[in-house]
């Protein structure tokens, strides 16, 4: 079970991570849009997991939005210590948060379903 600190952190990550790639950071391959869905640090406070989104019908442009964010990590967590004030800021791992992609693979089997008629008079 998570503290009332570890979710208020992941909670104020995710909006600052967000801000600070759309905002401060001027990254090139990200031209897509994304969203940071969630954001998990660990009970140390050394590392956070972050599952990115990128939403794009292009999978080159995804890719390229999603590596462009996660070759900047070093660059995020710099931008996060000089507006946060903790002791320490975690290293940040992106990872890809495949949630959307599932829910559709799952919306695709559910629509496929028939339910068979009864037309059995009795």
């Amino acid at each position: 079970m998570k503290g009332k600190r570890t979710e208020k952190l992941n909670s104020e990550f995710r909006k600052l991570i967000y801000e600070i790639i759309k905002n401060d950071l001027n990254i090139p391959t990200v031209t897509e849009m994304f969203s940071i869905t969630e954001v998990d640090v660990a009970p140390d406070v050394k590392s956070a997991k972050v599952y990115v989104s990128v939403y794009s019908t292009d999978p080159v442009k995804k890719q390229a939005t999603f590596n462009g964010i996660k070759e900047n990590a070093s660059k995020i967590r710099r931008e996060l210590s000089s507006k946060m004030r903790i002791k320490y800021v975690p290293e940040l791992r992106f990872l890809e948060d495949g949630a959307l992609e599932y829910g559709n693979k799952i919306d695709k089997i559910l629509s496929t379903i028939t339910y068979g008629e009864d037309n059995d008079d009795n």
